[in-house]
């Protein structure tokens, strides 16, 4: 019974050694703890972006579905679905106007009340309304739209509703983008071009980073080290620039197939859904430096996820929407993020 415990003991430290060699993640190790999950009933296709109320609400864009889903978290289940949005992708809730937006495949940006959630107004951007971001000192949106050389980031005030101009030219469609908090910067992937540009948007002028990876779709920012996180498809890849220099710093390979990216500034992690079926977490050691900690199992074709912060009950909870399977209807999961 010894030799046969001192053999299973042997094993396990030669798997954890051999791991370790090869940078993979202890198995003990589990940042991400799977607590629950959603139903997103009759939803079919793919699931995009989603957005969060603090009063507990998450809204998903279900964009094959032609519906934006409603869900109450505390109750756990779908309370209501917007329909009349073809193919919606990005998704804003602003608390301090109780507004909803939600960009659309189709090129319209639709504004709805946040109680009531009744249509107030659209406006027409033209083609591939996609990601949405907040500027809360200014209170204005910044709008991802159109394709080619009609590819801009629009700007709409928020308390008005109204289109400002005619927004910043980029002559490729922007993918996902990040507001500087302490400055004019605006971040955003051109995977079209092999480029991040680099948008001052007190002046509109442009900077422009070449990308040696092909296909930059999600990005996520931290400031406080003036890093810039990008993930590409072609190779999968966690890509690590420099805000100062537009260098990147760092390189590795990481889950497939992900339309979301996350900073964790608490716990300097990142996290990575991906399409193959897993969440990667990775470790900031300092600002040049990262570690894959763990790959969490998700579901096949889980790409997008939402991550909030600290939640009313002091959880912080990090949402993955995972599309109808063939044996298996839409939801989504939620995993409880660990120290």
């Amino acid at each position: 019974m010894k030799n046969i415990c001192f053999a299973l003991v042997s094993i396990v430290t030669f798997v954890m050694a051999l791991s370790a060699q090869n940078g993979a993640p202890s198995p003990a190790v589990r940042p991400l703890v799977l607590t629950g999950t959603i139903p997103l009933p009759n939803v079919q296709g793919r699931i995009d972006h989603m957005n969060l109320d603090p009063k507990g609400r998450l809204f998903v864009s279900a964009l094959g579905n032609d519906t934006e889903e409603v869900l109450d978290l505390s109750a756990g289940r779908v309370v209501h679905n917007i329909s009349g949005v073809p193919k919606p992708q990005g998704v804003l809730y602003i608390p301090e106007l109780d507004k909803l937006f939600v960009g659309s495949d189709e090129g319209k940006l639709y504004i709805y009340d946040g109680t009531s959630l009744n249509l107030v107004t659209s406006i027409d951007f033209g083609d591939d309304v996609d990601n949405l971001r907040y500027d809360a000192s200014n209170k204005l949106v910044y709008v991802g739209y159109g394709d080619g050389d009609a590819g801009a980031i629009g700007i709409v005030d928020a308390s008005t509703n109204k289109r400002i101009d005619e927004g910043i030219r980029l002559g490729a469609h922007p993918e996902s983008f990040q507001l500087q908090k302490s400055g004019p910067n605006i971040y955003v992937n051109l995977p079209d071009l092999n480029q991040i540009a680099v948008i001052n948007r007190d002046t509109h002028a442009i900077a422009r980073w070449p990308v040696s990876l092909e296909s930059n779709f999600p990005m996520a920012l931290d400031e406080a080290h003036h890093r810039l996180f990008v993930v590409t498809h072609a190779p999968p890849r966690l890509a690590v620039f420099d805000t100062g220099s537009g260098q990147m710093v760092a390189a590795l390979p990481c889950v497939q197939n992900s339309d979301d990216l996350y900073y964790d500034s608490s716990r300097r992690r990142v996290y990575i859904p991906g399409g193959e079926g897993a969440i990667d977490v990775f470790q900031q050691k300092d600002a040049d430096h990262y570690e894959l900690l763990a790959r969490i199992p998700s579901a096949l074709g889980a790409r997008t996820a939402g991550y909030f912060g600290k939640g009313r009950k002091g959880f912080e909870v990090f949402f993955v929407a995972v599309p109808a399977r063939v044996d298996h209807g839409a939801e989504v999961l939620l995993y409880t993020i660990q120290d």
